[in-house]
């Protein structure tokens, strides 16, 4: 028994309890059975034997009670609780004799009736479990697993099956990596009892205790906590918060099946993901609607060696499509995005083109030689501050390759364009979100010219926030400053953004380009916009990057505030406050039912526009920008810079 971990019985152990008292008298009755054979009827009466069954009975249930016997889980049974139960039907036997000596002189009792007892105790209480354990596996291969030296003392997160087939797979190997000292349960369901004879506990306000407790009795405090898969974002916040205060690195287990299939000693940790602590379920989508619009399919995208563009190309690539052609400027990003295509999906028909999409002979000459059905247009100038002091490279990047990408489509007759657009186009306070709303608009007068005219290139656009681990993003910016020793740089302590991981957000833009497709009239002219869940502190993300390191914020590792920069927003908007909002059959997509202009107004108005970038006539540049988007606050946001942290 641990010291530490008595609790009173659960509904389940007490059923166990009464069972194994149920046994151990069944057990004494038999013994005697078998013992006197055909004199049993006539010897039984004897009252001495009744009260040597009554002092059985009290004797093992005080025993089952002080070792624990019946906090060992029955799913999980194994040679650890075989070995208990041989300890307890020994103490029960051990101490009975001496105090039933004393009372009855065990004259009536023959001797060799407790050699039978003890046996059948044993088979009684083991054979159930088992059973029990042989049901639910389908075999008995856990059961004979032993003890074994083991290393690294950690707590493991998790209570399920996930638990069980790591620590089983550490008493397998004499050389595996760790020892479990507790298994802490979220849920609460299973606290006080044990998985293979490790304590179960809660992550209540009983852990820092218990965690005492365990450095007194084993001299060893637990280096770290390992999280099973099944947690939440803000269970694993939690242990995160716990792991940080005692010291501790905390970790995620590994997929079920490498416990399965691998050697005990090669199972591997991983950290646990910034993404792993976003406060926001992933959202569950039907693929069905998705793989209906790429199979057989010839597609295109642009930017394809980009952080959305490399991943739509990853969940394109095993849905079917035709022939998938991936553009993009940079000869670097596109070789890389090819090859990986190459190595993963050998069989799968595809062109990697080098061309820019502000060339419009270019692209033309890329869609004559692919005839694309479905285009998704990733490429674009992203960085704020760059495209803030060079605002005329992303007017020519995010206007006019918009457009050459857009015409084209119509010209070549393809059925179905996905714009990809970011939150900083709702009201505006850069160059950049200024490009990427004009964008917008552009292919919302196309969808709407085309809805009237017939059949034609259906546009939809897809606006959403940042995502998480993209080029030049925060994270990869905080990592690097970890890996060199801090400080983080964030700046405002206020200052928040929506966040999406990369999968997620392009499984949604492609759903977004699925549901757009099947009903057009009913998107004409809309934007799809992610549902990305609540706006997260900047501050906040940098405070865990520095936790999951295993440092301390502003004690290990600084937080500096260094104010905004040209163009920033302390707070991103997905919708405009003139945009309606309407709901989708789809979770994690609305539609924003936003201003729209007319498609040859608005194309006389970019041809200055575009020939006015051409000049590199700056000041002019940013003038027409501002008349076609009147919403532009140029010069962006002035904020105080609080210096105190928060």
């Amino acid at each position: 028994m641990i010291p530490g971990f008595k609790t009173p019985l659960s509904k389940r152990g007490g059923l166990a309890f009464a069972h194994d008292v149920a046994m151990a008298c069944l057990a004494f009755a038999l013994a005697l059975a078998l013992r006197l054979g055909e004199t049993a009827p006539q010897r039984l009466l004897n009252a001495d034997l009744w009260v040597a069954l009554g002092i059985f009975a009290g004797v093992a249930a005080v025993v089952f009670l002080a070792t624990n016997l019946y906090r060992g889980i029955w799913r999980y049974a194994s040679l650890n609780d075989l070995v208990n139960i041989a300890k307890a039907a020994t103490l029960t036997v051990l101490v009975f004799l001496p105090i039933t000596f004393m009372v009855t002189r065990l004259e009536a009792l023959p001797r060799s009736s407790l050699v039978i007892t003890w046996l059948l105790l044993i088979a009684l209480l083991a054979g159930p479990r088992i059973l029990y354990r042989l049901l639910k596996d389908g075999s008995l291969v856990h059961v004979l697993e032993k003890d074994s030296h083991l290393r690294v003392p950690v707590l493991l997160a998790g209570a399920g099956d996930a638990a069980e087939l790591f620590i089983a797979a550490m008493k397998r190997d004499r050389q595996a990596n760790y020892e479990v000292q507790a298994v802490i349960d979220e849920k609460g369901r299973r606290v006080g009892r044990r998985i293979h004879d490790v304590p179960v506990i809660g992550m209540g306000n009983d852990l820092q205790p218990t965690l005492e407790k365990l450095r007194a009795r084993t001299g060893r405090a637990p280096q770290r906590v390992i999280a099973t898969k099944d947690l939440s974002p803000d269970q694993l916040n939690r242990l995160l918060e716990f792991a940080e205060r005692n010291g501790m690195r905390l970790d995620r287990l590994p997929k079920l099946t490498d416990f399965r299939t691998g050697e005990p000693r090669d199972i591997t940790l991983r950290p646990v993901a910034i993404e792993d602590l976003l406060r926001r379920p992933q959202i569950v989508l039907d693929p069905q609607p998705v793989r209906d619009l790429v199979v057989g399919k010839r597609v295109l995208v642009t930017g394809a060696g980009g952080s959305i563009g490399s991943e739509l190309v990853r969940q394109l690539a095993p849905l079917g499509p035709s022939e998938l052609t991936l553009l993009d400027a940079s000869e670097l990003n596109l070789y890389q995005i090819d090859r990986e295509v190459g190595e993963s999906w050998p069989t799968l028909p595809r062109q990697a083109l080098l061309a820019d999409v502000r060339d419009r002979a270019a692209v033309d000459a890329v869609f004559a030689r692919t005839r694309p059905e479905l285009v998704l247009h990733t490429a674009a100038l992203k960085h704020v501050p760059i495209v803030e002091a060079q605002p005329v490279e992303g007017v020519l990047t995010n206007v006019r390759g918009t457009c050459n990408v857009a015409d084209a489509c119509r010209r070549f007759g393809t059925a179905n364009m996905v714009l990809v657009s970011t939150d900083k186009a709702v009201n505006p306070t850069n160059v950049m979100g200024a490009t990427k709303r004009l964008a917008e608009s552009y292919c919302q007068a196309l969808d709407l010219e085309a809805r009237r005219g017939g059949p034609g290139t259906h546009f939809v656009t897809v606006r959403f926030g940042n995502v998480l681990n993209s080029t030049g993003s925060v994270v990869p910016l905080f990592q690097h400053q970890l890996a060199r020793g801090g400080p983080l740089t964030v700046t405002h302590p206020e200052m928040t953004r929506y966040f999406m991981t990369i999968p997620e957000a392009v499984r949604l833009i492609l759903q977004a380009a699925a549901l757009g497709s099947h009903r057009p009239r009913e998107s004409a002219g809309k934007i799809y916009v992610l549902d990305m869940g609540a706006p997260v502190k900047i501050v906040e993300l940098a405070e865990q990057m520095i936790r999951l390191a295993g440092k301390r914020p502003y004690k290990d590792v600084e937080i500096v505030f260094t104010g905004l920069r040209p163009g920033e927003k302390l707070h991103e908007e997905l919708f405009h406050d003139e945009e309606t909002l309407v709901h989708t059959a789809q979770p994690g997509l609305r539609l924003a039912e936003t201003r729209t202009t007319n498609a040859e107004i608005l194309r006389r108005s970019l041809e200055e526009l575009l020939q006015t970038a051409d000049a590199h006539r700056e000041e002019r540049t940013l003038d027409l920008l501002g008349k076609l988007v009147p919403e532009w606050g140029r010069g962006g946001e002035v904020i105080p810079l609080a210096r105190s942290r928060p």
